[in-house]
This record gives C-alpha cells, structure tokens and sequence, in this order.
C-alpha cells in the first residue's frame, strides 16, 4: 500500500530566527509569545471549530535544523553537561532517527485575520520562527495530566537556572512586551554545554535584537543590546 505524504498544516511565527537560545522544552517561559500561521490549503475556519474552549496544545512538528541521514542510538543531554551519554529514547534531543518535536503550549488567542485567516496565539513554545508544524491536537487534562510522574534525569532542571543582570538601559532597547520574556530566555542558560569560558561574549538574536552576554558562576550579565 503506498504511505501518504506527512505535510506541514502550519508554520511558526517566533522571535528566535536561529535555534541558539530557544528555551530547551515549551512551558519553560511562559512569557514567549508565538503565532501559528496555517498554510494556504489548511485555512479552513471549520478545522478550528472549539479550540478555543481549550487552554493548552499539543504540537506535533520537525526539528528542521536537526534533519540528518543516520543517527546515533545515544547522545549527550546538556542537563547532563554534555558529557554523559544515554539513549536517545530517553531525552528530548533532536537528533533523533526522526526529526520530530513534541511541544505543549498555552492558547492565548484565536484571532482571524485578513492576510492569514485564522491564526493562533500561543504562550511558552519552545519553537524557531518558521518552524513546520504536522499536527495540532488539544491537550486534554484528565488524560494528559500525570501528576505522579517522574522526570529522571531531568528533575533537577531547576538547579541550572541563572541570575540575570540586565541593565535597565539595556533593558529599555528591547521591546516592551518582550522584556519579561528574553529575561526568562536567559535565566535557562542558552550556552551550549562545553562552553562556559566566563571570558567570552555570547550573542543572542531575539525580536529584532542582538543580546550580548557573558556567564560567570551562577549570573548571566547582559552586555549590550543592538536592533538588529
């Protein structure tokens, strides 16, 4: 029997152009702000009909910067440091045997627009702008709620969060309703996890801006802040 070809019903619209600094799972900074854009042949109102009574979604969609021929059967989670390997089964890494991501994410707003039709707000997506989603279902509390669950490696994320010294100055360069948010970005330590050289400027493009930082101990300084 010949398989049907998965297609993307959406894109992303996010303030990350590029994957560094993308908050490492959805839900991390509820502040972030993305719109889901549906593609032409997607646009049909009806298909949206009582979404808006939900509050969360899940999204299926693809790690497009990730896609790769092989792949491995361990790699390396940053929360781990980067230097522990396990299966790639039992982490979220996107360099997986399909590039696929699975994001929960908060229904702001359904909005219908002239130039979009109906378009989605979401909070806390975990997505780079332009972003191909494959599916939108609700996420449904009596089923998806597990709140005997365990976190294994990852129930000690809290303890990598950094403090933020972000000059008010610097701060002011940024769009005000983007504020709160690129604070929380860098909070969760955007760095990759070989890297942690208190020397060196990282730099991080988010709404429009170039954020330059450094990372000494448990504090992130904020350096300069450029419009891009």
């Amino acid at each position: 029997m010949e398989q049907a070809t998965i297609q993307a019903i959406a894109r992303m619209h996010s303030d990350f152009p590029t994957k560094f600094g993308i908050p490492r799972q959805s839900g991390l900074v509820e502040e972030l702000r993305s719109t889901i854009v549906f593609e032409p042949e997607f646009r049909n109102p009806e298909a949206l009909r009582g979404i808006e009574n939900f509050s969360h979604l899940w999204l299926i969609w693809q790690f497009s910067e990730a896609v790769r021929s092989d792949w491995s059967p361990t790699v390396r989670p940053p929360r781990l440091g980067g230097n522990i390997r396990m299966g790639v089964f039992a982490t979220r890494s996107p360099f997986r045997p399909n590039s696929l991501g699975l994001s929960s994410v908060k229904l702001l707003q359904v909005e219908h627009t002239e130039k979009y039709g109906t378009v989605l707000h979401v909070g806390g997506a975990d997505l780079m702008d332009g972003t191909p989603i494959f599916d939108i279902k609700p996420y449904i509390p009596y089923g998806d709620c597990h709140t005997d669950a365990t976190g294994g490696f990852t129930d000690h994320a809290g303890d990598f969060l950094l403090k933020v010294d972000f000059p008010d100055e610097l701060l002011k360069i940024l769009p005000q309703d983007k504020r709160e948010a690129a604070v929380g970005v860098l909070s969760h330590d955007p760095r990759p996890s070989y890297q942690r050289t208190p020397e060196r400027v990282y730099g991080l493009n988010f709404a429009g801006c170039d954020i330059r930082f450094t990372v000494a101990d448990d504090t992130l300084t904020v350096q300069a802040v450029e419009p891009i």
